[in-house]
């Protein structure tokens, strides 16, 4: 039995692989201006730094919900030490 590897339809299946993968990236850069990239599918925040527009988890290992507004730019609100200069 010959395993022969068809070179054009492998260059095609990378093509159409690269085009999805650059309308993912596409979509993740333009909803990162506007949603903030810790806040999952369930409106849990994933960060693992303090921001003001985390709820507290009732209990355990639970992700505090995101109170956060999609229509705010959330980068004002996340919480950093600040260091002197």
């Amino acid at each position: 039995m010959e395993n022969s590897v068809d070179k054009a339809r492998v260059q095609a299946s990378m093509a159409r692989l690269q085009d999805i993968l650059k309308g993912i990236g596409e979509t993740a850069n333009e909803v990162s201006t506007w949603r903030c990239p810790y806040k999952n599918a369930q409106d849990l925040c994933t960060a693992k730094f303090g921001c003001r527009n985390q709820s507290h988890p009732p209990a355990g290992d639970d992700l505090p919900v995101c109170l956060g507004s999609d229509d705010l730019d959330y980068r004002e609100a996340w919480e950093a030490e600040r260091t002197s200069e």
